[in-house]
């Protein structure tokens, strides 16, 4: 007894409903006629791409779903085929996964534990379902379930009590730092319980701040990894099973190597950016390179995504910037081989100056005029894409995000943000992990103390603690939801933890005007961690 399965690892277009049902078409020959298999597997919703959002709420999306299922049951023979799809039922709307084979829909699964925390919001749309799913491929009864499934005891045993020897678990799971060991850990412990060899489908590619990193796998009854596929690349790999009875057992394929901490972040801010800009029809990108560490780490990122060609930098001086910065900036520019130039932004200064003369006279120069600096900035940067069609990165990192070290309309102009989700820290890590590849970032850009290079001889540390405490401070309050007490129990000083705190409560406002970037941490702002503008708490 055998059974052959092709894992078709795909990066899907939301809402493209025809050009994802021609992705699984292709997928479908190529598994049939060059892999000879019984079965091809898809991941979660695979024919509206995840997450669709309020696209669900549309009636004409669910007629075109309908329509390309119609098309696959057509066109898609000598081949069975497992793929996720929105289904309307009794009046309820369920997240399915259907076997399609000679031409008709054999069976469907809908989905039973639906996720509502972080990114997810599944109860918003959809219904549980309360079945399990087995069907019989080649003669071996095949069990089905979707993600969040997997993740508690109860479907994969109702499927094993349902006679399942396989489970197929079709998914749509995000990245973010120690995702992939999680799953894995998880997916094996599942196995031993159910007594079940399971086979995780993921799904690949950037969707807005979403980025998903395939790294499909599959595991025996008793809970060994037998195969796994490259992380943030589609593919398609085959899966074999043989034997009888309680010896049916997947054959060893290629384990994949698991990707460091520093690689698996890298690589999903350059797939983030890579998809979204070339998902949005944009000609290419633009950023400010001002010498800095934040601007130069982007300034790899996008072109590790799309090209030098693709990526053009302006460099902005100002009275108040080191010459070290210029000639790192200009540096960095000819060592990526882009398109650079350099526009000062003192005439634009000077003019807004002097027409606010009457408005600040008898006032001292403060952080206002910091600011009218970086706006002068964000208008030429977005007028040149604008004018170019290319899309506006900006280079802001989460440690600044988190307490608003950053000008709205100023360096916060843009349609996309990288970095946004990244902690200092973090950025000098990367910066390091980018030059082990070869050196593109200047030593200097890493070593020299940070600055936003606004006012005379300005330093970070001048406004916020450094790095080193600030960071760990924003983890406990941001992403672990701990109170000042409990922060300040860790070994903060109190006067500190309270600063830093109500700084993030109050630059909410700031946040929320940001434009989206690339998910990497487990609570990122927006998507995961929503909090009202206006609060007593």
């Amino acid at each position: 007894m055998s059974l052959r399965i092709s894992l078709a690892q795909l990066n899907l277009l939301v809402g493209d409903i025809d050009g994802n049902a021609d992705r699984v078409l292709e997928a479908a020959r190529r598994a049939r006629d060059e892999q000879q298999a019984h079965v091809v597997v898809f991941p979660e919703l695979t024919l509206v791409g995840y997450p669709p959002e309020d696209l669900l709420l549309r009636p004409e999306l669910l007629k075109r779903v309908d329509q390309a299922l119609e098309r696959l049951c057509s066109e898609a023979v000598g081949i069975d085929l497992i793929l996720g799809y929105p289904r309307r039922k009794n009046g309820k709307l369920f997240n399915a996964a259907g076997v399609i084979r000679n031409g008709i829909i054999q069976a469907e699964y809908y989905k039973a534990l639906l996720p509502n925390y972080s990114v997810f919001d599944e109860k918003r749309y959809f219904e549980p379902g309360d079945a399990p799913c087995v069907i019989e491929i080649n003669g071996i009864p095949v069990g089905i379930t979707i993600c969040e499934d997997v993740w508690y005891k109860e479907p994969a045993a109702r499927a094993a009590e349902a006679g399942a020897r396989i489970l197929l678990n079709l998914n749509a799971s995000p990245f973010h730092t120690g995702k992939a060991p999680e799953r894995e850990e998880l997916l094996k412990k599942r196995a031993k319980e159910s007594g079940l060899s399971i086979i995780y489908i993921n799904l690949v590619g950037g969707q807005d701040e979403l980025v998903f990193d395939g790294g499909s796998f599959v595991v025996d009854a008793k809970g060994e990894l037998t195969q796994r596929t490259d992380y943030f690349v589609e593919s398609q790999p085959l899966v074999e099973y043989t034997g009888s009875g309680s010896e049916l057992r997947p054959l060893p394929g290629e384990i994949s190597p698991a990707l460091g901490e520093e690689e698996g972040i890298y690589n999903a801010l350059v797939h983030g950016v890579r998809d979204y800009v070339q998902k949005n029809g944009f000609h290419g990108a633009v950023l400010g390179l001002s010498g800095g560490i934040d601007s130069a780490l982007t300034l790899a990122i996008a072109v590790d995504a799309l090209g030098p060609r693709q990526v053009e930098v302006v460099m902005m001086p100002s009275c108040y910037t080191a010459d070290m910065s210029n000639e790192d900036a200009l540096k960095e520019a000819e060592v990526f081989g882009v398109n650079h130039r350099t526009i000062p932004i003192a005439p634009a200064l000077n003019a807004f100056l002097g027409m606010l003369e009457d408005e600040f006279s008898g006032t001292t120069v403060d952080v206002t005029e910091e600011n009218i600096q970086a706006r002068c900035r964000g208008i030429v940067l977005m007028a040149i894409s604008n004018k170019k069609g290319k899309i506006l990165l900006t280079t802001g990192n989460k440690s600044e995000m988190s307490v608003g070290y950053a000008t709205l309309y100023g360096d916060m102009a843009g349609g996309f943000a990288p970095i946004k989700d990244l902690p200092k820290l973090m950025v000098y890590r990367l910066s390091r992990y980018r030059n082990r590849q070869a050196e593109v970032i200047p030593l200097r850009v890493i070593e020299r103390p940070p600055s936003a290079e606004l006012a005379p001889d300005q330093k970070d540390v001048d406004s916020l603690p450094p790095y080193e405490i600030l960071d760990q401070i924003l983890k406990l309050y941001v992403e672990k939801n701990q109170a000042v007490g409990e922060i300040t129990a860790a070994g903060f000083d109190e006067e500190v933890v309270r600063r830093i705190t109500r700084m993030v409560d109050r630059n909410e406002y700031k946040r929320r005007q940001a434009p989206p970037g690339v998910k990497i941490t487990k609570r990122a702002f927006g998507r995961d961690r929503r909090y009202p503008l206006t609060s007593g708490f």
